[in-house]
Formats: structure tokens, sequence, C-alpha cells
């Protein structure tokens, strides 16, 4: 194996195509292996068990997604004031938190679930962050996003897929298999890990196309949210509303392929998804193209905009008896998970870039994940105590149908105040000039 300065010093001479492909599959790699800390328990389906008059399964995922939320909220501050010495160790010590609370689930009485995915969650949270500052501030960070942010379409499906088969085939309870998928994927992790801190940092051209990304003190955090504040607002709902039906798709797949008449096939889980996330792989990445940050930003918009007529009009068909299930489940895939995924990095990245920001993209990051992730609780309680008898189908084109309208209002808004702050940039940087 490479010791480090020959790996680091390899990869910093290496074409953009080849720096592109290895550092894009060691990210990929690595936090589709923090995937199997966190989703495989939702393949279990836990039948006839409640909690606090909440379905068992319901309840483990809102206390995950609690815990989850609550990482977001710490992250603001914790995520983007984080300096690259001390990555590493973070997530050492987030994957141990991790799966010692799966170790916990497997070992206690039921009525100990809530406690220990509440804690699974909890250091889970700060996952995408701290993979993503290795990638971020650089002229190829489209790229490298769009193979990492994959992970949101095909990873939880498979480790689900993987869950499900090891119930299966191994005999292994609904209880002890996220324990034991965990620990399958945990000799991938540590290589991804090593692979990632031998990255170059940024190249003095990246600096100058993207700007310099630096740690962020509570000072700088309130300076950059005040400078755009109505329209990151705009941005945070936009991305609520995507982060709940991101996570109802995701959390409860395996209900809505059982509706829909697929239960009997475990690798719909994964198949299904693949063509969506070839798709929003060539949407983002070819993202890294433009060299125009502002330009880049406005296509972001129009992406979000396109996402949403997905939704809607593939959920209409579907209601209409136009479309098949796995035709919509597809379209609609695409619909939510592309704009997703520019939000978790791409969008936030050129927004810095295009007004010449420091900072990073860490801090945007969390500060839409945090309330993203609220609101998933909350319709998740609102699910199981205002709409019980609602199928998940049901329940999942509902929020389709609601959610594309007020993205493609939110965001016309966005565009048009993010594009109003611009010009009024140049403007002032014409007069002094």
């Amino acid at each position: 194996m490479l010791h480090s300065p020959v790996l680091k010093r390899r990869l910093a001479n290496a074409s953009p195509v080849v720096f592109i492909i290895v550092t894009g599959l060691v990210a990929f790699t690595t936090y589709g292996c923090i995937y199997a800390f966190r989703k495989p328990f939702t393949a279990a389906s836990f039948a006839g068990m409640e909690i606090l008059g909440v379905q068992y399964k319901i309840a483990l995922i809102i206390a995950q997604v609690a815990g989850y939320a609550l990482s977001k909220f710490i992250g603001i501050g914790a995520i983007s004031s984080l300096g690259s010495s001390r990555r590493a160790i973070a997530v050492l010590g987030m994957i141990t938190m991790a799966g010692a609370s799966l170790l916990g689930l497997a070992l206690s009485p039921p009525s100990w679930g809530l406690f220990w995915m509440f804690l699974n969650g909890l250091p889970l949270g700060m996952g995408w962050g701290l993979i993503f500052s290795y990638l971020e501030g650089r002229r190829v960070t489209e790229a490298l996003a769009a193979i990492l942010c994959v992970n949101f379409i095909l990873s939880s499906g498979f480790v689900k897929t993987v869950g499900k088969w090891i119930m299966l085939e191994w005999g292994v309870s609904e209880f002890w298999m996220p324990f034991t998928v965990a620990l399958l994927f945990l000799p991938a992790l540590f290589l991804g890990l090593w692979m990632l801190e031998h990255l170059p940092p940024p190249s003095e051209k990246d600096i100058e196309q993207r700007s310099q990304r630096e740690p962020m003190t509570r000072k700088s955090r309130k300076m950059l949210f005040r400078q755009f504040a109505p329209g990151l607002a705009i941005l945070i709902l936009i991305y609520l509303i995507l982060t709940m039906l991101r996570d109802i798709r995701d959390n409860f797949s395996v209900e809505i392929w059982t509706e829909l008449g697929y239960g009997a096939q475990p690798a719909m889980l994964t198949i299904a998804e693949i063509p969506v996330a070839i798709l929003a792989l060539l949407f983002v990445a070819m993202l890294a193209l433009i060299k125009n940050n502002a330009r880049a930003l406005w296509i972001n918009h129009a992406i979000v905009v396109g996402g949403a007529l997905l939704m809607l009009l593939s959920t209409l068909m579907f209601k209409t008896g136009h479309l098949s299930p796995v035709v919509w489940m597809i379209i609609s895939g695409v619909g939510v998970f592309l704009p997703y995924i520019l939000f978790n990095g791409v969008i936030f990245d050129r927004l810095l870039a295009a007004f010449r920001e420091t900072g990073n993209v860490g801090f945007l990051i969390y500060l839409a994940d945090s309330f993203g992730y609220l609101a998933s609780v909350l319709i998740l309680l609102w699910r199981n105590f205002g709409k019980p008898e609602v199928s998940w189908v049901q329940f999942f084109a509902s929020l389709c149908l609601y959610g594309a309208v007020l993205i493609l209002l939110a965001g016309g808004l966005s565009w048009n105040y993010f594009r109003f702050k611009y010009m009024k940039k140049k403007q002032l940087e014409t007069e002094i000039i």
C-alpha cells in the first residue's frame, strides 16, 4: 500500500478525470459504509409491535430522525468550525457511537429501542458534513458531489437489500440484523477514510475559481446568514419539503413497494433506484463544466424547479392510471433526489463562489439540514396520529403533489432574490472601478 506522501503527490498530479474517478469512488464508498450504520433497520417490519401507542417501526424511525435532527443543529457550529486535522478522529468517534447503539438495540429489550435509535442518529448526523468537507471548494466539486450523493439513492436501498437478505438466508433476527450489516461494511469504511485523509488540499486554481474555504466562527456564521437571510430562508423551506419527501420514500420504501405489489421482490429496493442514480449523477456532474459560478447558481435553481415538475406530473399521471407503479417511483424519485442532491453541497458551494464569500459549505448544509430533519419528525408524528388509516402510497403521493407546488413557488422566489442580489453586487463593483 502506498505511503501517504506518495499517494497525496500522485493524486495532486493526476488529471482531473482520474482525480474525479478515484476521489469520487473513495468518498462514495466511505459514506456508503456509513449508511450501513444508519439504514438497515428500516428493512425490518417489526410487525404487530407498538410502543407508546405508536407503531414500533415508526417510533424507531422518529427516534433516530430526532437524534439526527439534533445532530444537525449541533453541526451548524461543530462542522463549520472543525479543522481538517480533526476530521478522521471525528468520523471514527461517530462510527463507534453509532455501532455501539446498534449493539445495544440487539442486546436490550424492545422497550429500549427508542433510546438506542436516538443515540444512533445523534452522531450519524455529522457524517455528511465530515465527508463533504474533504471535497468542497474544488473546481470539480460538482462531479465529486454527484458521485457522493448517489449514496442517497443507491446505498440506502443496497444496505436494506443486504439486511433483508441476511434475515432470510442467515436467519438473523430483526434486532440483530442492523448490527450485523454494520460489521460487514466496517473494513471498507476504514479503507475509505484512510484514502480520504490522503487527498491533497484544494489547489491555488481551485481557490481562485471557488473562493477560500475556512473554519467559521460564530460571528462569521451570523454575518453570512444576515447577508442572505431572505434567500436562505426560502432555500431552507425548499429543502425542508425535499427532506420530508426523501425520508418518507426512503424509510418506508419496503411498505410502499409492498403496497404497490412488489413485496416479494427485495431486489426492487435497489434495482428501481439505479436509473434514478444514473440520471442524477449525470445532471449534477455536468454542472462541473460550467465555469461561471453565477450561471451555475441559476441553473441549480432551474433544476430544482424541473424536479418539482417531474414530481407533480408523474404523480398526477400515476393517480389517473397513465403511469405504472415502477415508472412512477423512478420518475418521482428523480424529481425528489435531483434537487435534494443539489442542496447537499452543490448549490451552496456555487452560492459562496458566486458571491466570493469565505467560510465553508458545512455551515449552510447543516443550517438547512437541521430544519429539514425536524420537519421529518413532525410529518411522521402527524402520519401516525393524524392520518394512520392512509396507506403509504397515498401518503407519499399526496406529499409529492403538495410539495411540488410549494417548491415551484419557492424556487421562483429564490431565483429572483439571488439574481437581484447578484446584479446589485456587480453594479457596486462596477461603480468602484
